[in-house]
């Protein structure tokens, strides 16, 4: 798991049957300050329904994946799973 911010979304005319009516997000990982890191981004469904600029807790596990979403059809290896509201960091 991975913490990233929610750079756009994804439209697409054509998808996979299992993958019509959930939304496709564009994410960038981020550090605990916010901070964009690395220079990858990554195309994560979204079953939270986050929004651009959220910052998001994204699973990127394909197993954990499908147990989510209860079958094995659909091509995702990476998903939405929360929006963290606040990070408290104990010092």
């Amino acid at each position: 798991m991975f913490l990233a911010k929610i750079k756009g979304n994804l439209v697409s005319t054509q998808k996979n049957k299992e993958l019509v009516g959930h939304k496709l997000q564009v994410v960038h990982p981020i550090d605990l300050e916010g901070k964009f890191i690395g220079e990858k981004d990554s195309i994560a469904i979204d079953l939270v329904d986050a929004g651009i600029g959220d910052t998001v807790l994204v699973l990127k596990e394909g197993a954990a994946v499908q147990q989510i979403l209860g079958h094995k059809r659909a091509p995702v290896n990476t998903m939405i799973v929360a929006v963290v509201d606040d990070i408290d960091l104990a010092e």
